[in-house]
């Protein structure tokens, strides 16, 4: 059978169409001197003002800290508080300075980004565009049945002749690949798309996904100007691909439109608080990192449509030196790329406002940490990467933040050690045996400035939490988003309760996130293992083999605190809750009952779950029917 799979496997590829991909240098090459002519204007005054903000912020934050640690003295562990401090405020200051910028943008109405009008007629195409699908030991019949409702939708428009499909598998079981080139010849027969439809399985699988999409790009790239990625969990609306290729085809100097694919079809309470935070917040965050990153933004792997030749000129990846897990194949590949072809003087944009474009999420918090942890792998790399030759300083950026974000959890870990450590320290206690009994960090910090503290912490929880006000404010006053969230109050309730949750995964995310970083310090890779996209629950006794530790270490910490005063106690309560309550939050943000519960009761609500839009419902009736 595995024989004839591969002879039908054959005949489903078009003409070879060679186009030339070579690996880039890290150490030569230069910016190209030419400004996109997409750029927005006074850009320049636009990043000014967001790191001026973003300075002005964290130096009045930073001032309020040091008259606090002058107080008693300043010592070598009221520096590294500091540090620590100033770092962390101006990593949340940045995020709010951006949300202030797309909260104002989305109020006035911003212009169209590359001049695309999503709900303007469809525009003509005249350039032949390819959608590569890759997949990598995912369900077939899911997948497929995805791309069938994506051809169905581009059929709708009257422009299918524009479009060539490419499924590109990655699989190496043998059974799963029989099963995949199954599947494709079901989709061919229901959709008669021979000779637009293709199917190619790789046995090299060198390079992971960039390998993937770089092995089509020399193979097939000759004949199609223009590609769009899509995951395999991805659907997007044959009217956004018009309009995407269009936009690419009348901006001949634009290498990448990225899009903000929205995530839907989650129905445990974990996936459920995740689409609901990206369509109440995600617009604001989006909106105000466009504004400021103008034609140097970023691209995320999928969901994307990109001009080829740019690709192939610009985006071939060398092997990093040295060994896994910095060394060897860039795992977080899509950041470089975006920054290679800007330097070779193509613009990349993101346009939030475009609709359309759809993703899944991970359906539990394990599955996220697990798909983190080759994040954390990736981003780390880029420490070898950001100080490449040639590159935009906004590119350079994209890396920084990438890499800072993973250590910015054991960093809030120091942050408080250190704010522990130093009233320990400071502290002039007597030891009754284990305890002490008048020891209360909290009250230290009082004592030292109790307003400036009072106002720091302030100022910290407003700067933090500040982007999800101003994206509930903005949705509220969006008459359509508003609906779609199930209503004001509704969606009040849904923003409480994602906040609560959020609260207490942080612990955990935080210890895993401090955990990878060590491992990949450390020298361990990550692997290559394909993702989960089952809404099924999670069975309790995984995750007690996964949590337990984690509970065992809150508790002994809690235990610990308490033995030596309760003030302690207090002071750890955040970070010791979270870890103490893993299984029980896991289990239950892990369930579809609670998620379902609340769906009926339309909390946590999102557009599209409301009212699904053509392609989504399409894309569910035929995955029904090929579980059926």
């Amino acid at each position: 059978m595995a024989a004839n799979a591969e002879s039908a496997a054959a005949g489903w590829l078009p003409a070879a169409s060679p186009l030339p991909m070579p690996g880039q240098s890290l150490r030569e090459g230069h910016l190209a001197a030419a400004r996109p002519a997409t750029s927005p204007p006074h850009v320049g005054l636009r990043r000014a003002l967001v790191v001026g903000s973003t300075a002005a912020l964290t130096a009045a934050a930073a001032m309020g800290m040091l008259q606090v640690l002058r107080v008693g003295g300043l010592s070598l562990l009221d520096g590294v508080l500091l540090v620590l401090f100033v770092f962390l405020f101006a990593w949340i200051a940045l995020s709010c300075v951006s949300a202030m910028a797309g909260f104002v943008l989305q109020l006035s109405g911003s212009a169209r980004t590359l001049g695309i009008d999503p709900h303007g007629p469809l525009p003509t195409l005249h350039t032949r565009t390819a959608l590569l699908m890759p997949t990598y030991h995912e369900d077939p019949a899911r997948i497929m049945a995805g791309l069938q409702a994506v051809y169905e939708s581009v059929a709708a428009t009257g422009q299918l002749q524009a479009f060539d499909f490419f499924v590109l598998s990655d699989s190496r079981r043998e059974e799963l690949a029989a099963a995949e080139v199954a599947e494709f010849a079901a989709l061919l027969a229901r959709t008669g798309g021979h000779g637009r439809l293709f199917y190619r399985r790789r046995t090299d699988n060198r390079g992971r996904k960039a390998g993937n999409i770089g092995e089509w790009v020399q193979r097939f790239g000759g004949a199609y100007p223009q590609m769009l990625i899509l995951d395999a969990d991805s659907v997007m609306s044959g009217s956004t691909l018009v309009h995407l290729a269009a936009a690419l085809e009348r901006n001949p100097g634009v290498g990448v439109i990225q899009t903000m694919p929205r995530v839907v079809n989650g129905q445990t309470l974990f996936a459920r608080m995740q689409q609901f935070g990206g369509h109440v917040y995600g617009p604001v965050i989006a909106r105000g990192v466009t504004w400021w990153h103008g034609s140097e933004g970023n691209y995320w792997g999928h969901n994307a449509m990109l001009r080829t030749r740019a690709f192939a000129e610009h985006a071939g990846l060398p092997e990093l030196p040295g060994r896994k897990p910095f060394g060897g194949h860039i795992l977080s590949h899509d950041f470089v790329e975006a920054a290679l072809m800007r330097r070779g003087g193509w613009a990349i944009h993101l346009v939030p406002a475009l609709d359309g474009s759809y993703e899944e999420g991970p359906p539990t918090l394990s599955d996220l940490l697990v798909r983190d942890r080759r994040w954390c792998q990736g981003n780390l790399q880029h420490a070898k990467v950001v100080d490449s030759a040639g590159l935009h300083w906004i590119s350079r950026v994209h890396m920084l933040v990438g890499v800072g974000h993973y250590f910015t959890a054991p960093m809030w870990a120091m942050l408080m050690l250190v704010g522990l450590a130093i009233p320990l320290y400071q502290a002039d206690l007597a030891w009754d045996g284990f305890r002490l009994p008048g020891f209360s960090p909290l009250a230290y910090w009082r004592q030292a400035d109790a307003d400036r503290v009072t106002w720091l912490f302030a100022a910290t929880m407003g700067v933090l939490f500040l982007p999800k006000v101003l994206g509930y404010v903005a949705m509220l006053l969006d008459p359509a988003a508003r609906r779609g969230a199930g209503g004001g109050l509704r969606a009040l309730l849904g923003v409480l309760i994602e906040s609560v949750l959020a609260a207490l995964m942080a612990p955990i995310v935080m210890y895993r996130q401090s955990r990878g970083v060590a491992e990949v310090l450390a020298g361990r890779d990550s692997g290559w293992e394909a993702q989960c996209r089952d809404d099924g629950s999670v069975p309790f006794s995984s995750l007690v083999r996964g949590y337990a530790g984690m509970t065992a270490f809150g508790l002994f910490m809690g235990a610990l605190s308490w033995g030596v005063s309760p003030g302690l106690a207090l002071w750890m309560l955040p970070v010791v809750a979270g870890m103490v309550l893993s299984i029980p939050t896991v289990w239950l943000t892990s369930g579809r009952r609670p998620g379902l519960w609340l769906r009926r009761h339309r909390i946590l609500c999102i557009p599209e779950e409301l009212d699904p839009p053509p392609v989504l419902r399409r894309a569910a009736e035929l995955r029904a029917a090929r579980t059926t």
